[in-house]
């Protein structure tokens, strides 16, 4: 099966390549950086001619608020026309859990409007909503450093380890298209300073975290339902204990 992988040069796409060409499959890694442009469409006819499925895990270089929503936009109906074009049978996004549920957030309101483009294409498509990343709450961390301290909101979060998320993705890329949505999330939930707090230990870093309930996520306010799943989902394998072990 000839599977590719737009953005597979990034963390999940260089991941999902490489177990998907360890199960024995064409898996091609599609990104700017190959000649493959989702944005402008340089390339896409020439990477998909012959493609079984095409799995979209590229993300934003920009995510100032006109940006991502154009990037979003633009690489998504590009890339739903050329999969017509080469008759390619599955269509597979990841995309973020709750992405309806924060409004105010402009990063998931783009995310959400590749959700929309890609379900009223005619391609057959799965579409994966997963949870943060492990990997990237260090990053978190970053975003909201107030006087020497981090301040994150105290909301319930269930995070996943990478490659928890590039199973279930190979996993949906070589089954039958869902024409539907799946959740996937982490095994453990606690409120989102705890999470935070854990990373910074186990990286040495000896700033306090603090819980505050009106703390904002990336600019947009949270509660314990924008960032879990609400029904059934799909949890990984990996809790946090193992992943910082491996750090």
């Amino acid at each position: 099966m000839k599977i590719v992988v737009i953005g597979g040069t990034g963390l999940i796409g260089s991941k999902l390549v490489a177990k998907l060409k360890q199960q024995g499959h064409e898996a091609v890694a599609a990104s700017p950086q190959s000649g493959v442009n989702a944005v402008t469409g340089e390339g896409l006819a020439a990477a998909l001619a012959g493609a079984d499925v095409v799995v979209d895990v590229a993300n934003a270089p920009s995510w100032e608020p006109a940006a991502v929503l154009d990037f979003f936009q633009r690489s998504s109906q590009n890339l739903v026309a050329a999969e017509a074009a080469a008759a390619v049978k599955h269509h597979v996004a990841l995309s973020i859990v709750g992405t309806e549920r924060s409004p105010d957030n402009t990063y998931f309101r783009a995310k959400l409007a590749q959700e929309t483009i890609i379900k009223s294409s005619s391609v057959p498509y799965s579409i994966v909503r997963a949870t943060q990343f492990f990997e990237f709450l260090g990053a978190i961390a970053e975003t909201s450093v107030l006087e020497g301290k981090i301040v994150v909101p105290t909301a319930q979060f269930q995070p996943i380890a990478a490659d928890d998320v590039v199973a279930r993705l190979a996993e949906v890329a070589t089954g039958q298209p869902l024409n539907g949505t799946i959740d996937i999330a982490g095994p453990e939930k606690a409120p989102f300073n705890e999470f935070i707090a854990r990373r910074l230990k186990a990286a040495g870093d000896t700033r306090p975290v603090v819980g505050d309930p009106k703390a904002l996520y990336y600019g947009a306010p949270i509660d314990d339902t924008s960032l879990n799943p609400l029904g059934e989902a799909r949890l990984g394998k990996t809790p946090l204990t193992t992943w910082l072990a491996g750090l």
